[in-house]
């Protein structure tokens, strides 16, 4: 009990870890569970069914687990389920998810977001993922590992972000941006892959160069995308290497929407 002030107030429902600490005027509502390690400064609410992992890093005045914003919601249990070291900035404010969804907005695992970030309802966030300041997800928005978005990235509902893309500051998506992309615009364009990040990573030469003609086939032929997926299905040829990267920009590409699109 040591580690929680005494001027925080946790619900006799709720299940905190001992070696978790609250800070001070802090709310803690009871169906929350929170994780070992995990340290919550003073000042946030987290309500609502909430589960949060180990070792996460929650700062000041953060509200976790509110109801959406979704006037169709009607007061059913659904989720916030938050991994394990995560750091979470100050005056986030990440909702639970609705029925309309899967009941669940998710977080994984060694993210860092940063402050003012919002993630609506029925969110899916991967994990290494970096969400600079002011970065605003609205419902249902998929986010894959490693991606970065920069501050004020808006995206809209529904959309979803392929591992290791990447937005530039003030981009706004209105269309899905697939893995490896960086993109930068109102709306927001294709400019480049994310060369330097996939080299951060430990991508291969050879990795590296299948991305370059996954981006040479997607963006500089003028192709339709099914003639394009024909043409990247045969890169495993050239480049063995890289036949997981290039089957997850498949299967990315085959489950997009035609009414929602791709950046390009």
């Amino acid at each position: 009990m040591s580690r929680i002030h005494p001027t925080a107030i946790i619900d006799k429902g709720a299940e905190i870890d001992s070696t978790a600490s609250i800070g001070p005027y802090s709310l803690i509502g009871p169906h929350v569970y929170i994780g070992p390690g995990t340290s919550v400064a003073g000042h946030c609410v987290i309500e609502g069914h909430t589960r949060i992992g180990a070792d996460n890093k929650i700062f000041q005045f953060s509200s976790l687990g509110a109801v959406p914003q979704d006037k169709k919601y009607a007061g059913e249990p659904c989720e916030l389920v938050i991994g394990d070291r995560n750091t979470i900035r100050e005056f986030c404010t990440f909702n639970i998810g609705t029925t309309g969804d899967q009941g669940v907005t998710r977080v994984g695992n060694d993210n860092l977001i940063m402050a003012y970030v919002h993630l609506a309802h029925d969110c899916q966030v991967g994990n290494h993922t970096i969400f600079a300041n002011n970065t605003q997800l609205a419902g249902h928005v998929q986010v894959g590992d490693w991606a970065i978005l920069g501050g004020f990235t808006v995206v809209h509902q529904f959309c979803r972000l392929g591992a290791h893309s990447f937005t530039a500051m003030n981009s706004l998506l209105f269309a899905d941006l697939p893995p490896f992309v960086m993109a930068q615009g109102q709306p927001a364009k294709a400019r480049s892959m994310n060369f330097e990040g996939l080299r951060r990573r430990g991508f291969s030469p050879e990795r590296i160069a299948a991305v370059k003609a996954i981006h040479k086939i997607l963006y500089r032929q003028g192709l339709t995308l099914d003639a394009a997926q024909t043409q990247m299905a045969e890169l495993p040829q050239t480049y063995p290497q890289a036949e997981a990267d290039i089957q997850m920009m498949l299967d990315f590409l085959s489950s997009n929407s035609p009414q929602r699109g791709i950046v390009r």
